[in-house]
């Protein structure tokens, strides 16, 4: 268990969720950076996709990417940006069910929110 600076508790697994997120969205300077991890432990990461043709959310991307990659559900999310930001869970609920966390972090990578799907 690792503990963010704002007091969240998360395992070692949902705080590598938090940093696979803040890394893509620092590689790519994109406004935010989502990490899932399916029924099955593996991770896909996303970046916001902003084209004149083409806009897709972090998280939405993440999900797809599981997805395509044959995952079957998802334990939990996290999204890295601003915290202004909205965040649509409807793609994690339709893949995970209920009350799957999905971890809401500051740029610096500091949880400021735990939502449910």
């Amino acid at each position: 268990m690792s503990t963010s600076p704002s007091g969240f508790d998360l395992d070692d697994e949902d705080a590598k969720l938090v940093t696979l997120a803040r890394a893509t969205r620092a590689r790519t300077s994109a406004p935010q950076g989502a990490a899932v991890r399916d029924l099955d432990g593996r991770t896909y990461t996303a970046a916001t996709v902003r084209l004149e043709t083409l806009q897709i959310e972090a998280l939405d991307l993440a999900v797809a990417m599981a997805i395509s990659s044959g995952a079957s559900g998802l334990e939990a999310g996290a999204v890295v940006g601003p915290e202004d930001r909205i965040v649509n869970l409807d793609a994690v609920r339709e893949v995970a069910g209920a009350e799957t966390p999905v971890y809401s972090a500051h740029p610096d990578g500091t949880v400021h929110a735990v939502k449910h799907t």
